[in-house]
């Protein structure tokens, strides 16, 4: 099998490791994150011009027509910048299920302001009892009048402080899996309340209360009631999506214990030249090269929804169990200063902690994969 990039993903792959560089060093990225709105509006335009927020667009909307597999690349590379911009909610999860599920007219006006840069847009589909999952939503939809009333509680919604539109997932109906409809929502609707907060590794993200809110019936995406599949197909490559940025992270985590083992000294030696310390570097490699073997297995061989959501839960095990082992090594290597707040390294294991628990944790999906 051929695992040569091709000329969209080598463009992406140079374009990013270029600003990570140059524009993206550990104390500018932990400014941001500490900022109000939580990114850089600045790079929020230069990743329009270099053509990311385009990546999952269909070229008839002014996009670049990539798909998973494309996306991938850069969010590897993106992860090594531990990248606070929506990029993740507003691109890999927004704009591939307004293309997976939009009417036309919806793509028309929805996609190319995404691929503009002009707006921004999060998918509110996380519930205590829906993390990971589609059939278990609780927020409901009622029809009334010539529109529709939604009542529910929505968590974790990434970046809705920032969004201008939610995309909001709620059951329509009583029949299980078909009843699943998903609402075009501005964020400052009458009977929309939020509460943003930080995560612990400095993303921003927002729980939602929705009390009658009334949306009128061109506020549905797509189909009514037919939603379900394109939400799950979204949740799936999302989850592809956070494996390749946890890839990203593990692999910069190496690489700056390995650097540091070279410098630290113990007993008039550098402490990576002691077996047990190469020992850990060792295994902290392998874990890190089996998460992108599954990485890849996951976007290259299923074959059907079903494969692939089997193949998504299956890599957020091994991303789950990989990502603790690297980034605890990675902190315990370090030394007491692992944890320190001024050093990358605590705040990189930080962000794989949180990958974690993202669209259904390690747990969840490992009993998904028993019950299944």
């Amino acid at each position: 099998m051929d695992f040569s990039l091709n000329d969209m993903q080598q463009m992406m792959q140079d374009s990013a490791s270029r600003f990570i560089a140059n524009e993206y060093d550990f104390e500018t990225r932990r400014k941001l994150a500490d900022s109000e709105l939580g990114f850089s509006e600045h790079n929020w335009q230069t990743f329009a011009e270099l053509g990311w927020l385009a990546l999952m667009v269909p070229e008839e909307y002014g996009g670049l027509g990539g798909t998973i597999q494309d996306a991938i690349v850069l969010q590897e590379k993106l992860g090594k910048g531990m990248v606070v911009e929506p990029f993740f909610s507003t691109v890999i999860l927004s704009a591939n299920l307004i293309n997976k599920a939009g009417s036309s007219e919806q793509k028309d006006a929805l996609l190319s302001k995404i691929a503009g840069g002009t707006l921004k847009v999060a998918l509110a589909h996380g519930e205590l009892e829906a993390s990971g999952s589609v059939s278990s939503i609780g927020t409901e939809a009622v029809k009334e009048g010539n529109g529709y009333v939604i009542n529910g509680r929505k968590q974790f919604v990434l970046n809705a402080n920032a969004s201008d539109l939610l995309l909001i997932s709620a059951r329509t109906s009583d029949n299980g899996q078909s009843g699943i409809s998903v609402f075009v929502v501005p964020t400052d609707s009458a009977g929309l309340t939020r509460k943003d907060y930080k995560a612990n590794d400095g993303s921003s993200a927002s729980n939602l209360t929705i009390e009658q809110l009334y949306v009128d019936a061109d506020a549905v995406l797509g189909q009514f009631n037919l939603a379900a599949d394109a939400v799950e197909e979204t949740l799936a490559e999302g989850i592809v999506a956070l494996s390749a940025e946890a890839v990203g992270v593990m692999e910069t985590l190496l690489e700056k214990t390995n650097e540091y083992v070279k410098t630290r000294k113990q007993f008039d030696r550098a402490i990576g030249s002691f077996q047990v310390i190469q020992h850990r570097l060792a295994d902290m490699f392998i874990e890190k090269e089996m998460s992108r073997s599954m990485l890849y297995y996951s976007v290259l061989e299923p074959t059907n929804a079903g494969e692939a959501k089997r193949a998504a839960s299956m890599l957020k095990v091994k991303i789950g169990n990989a990502g603790r082992l690297v980034g605890q090594s990675a902190v315990q290597l370090h030394g007491g200063m692992g944890i320190s707040d001024e050093l990358d390294v605590g705040h990189y294991f930080k962000r794989l902690t949180s990958l974690n628990t993202q669209m259904g944790s390690r747990d969840w999906h490992l009993n998904a994969l028993i019950s299944s």
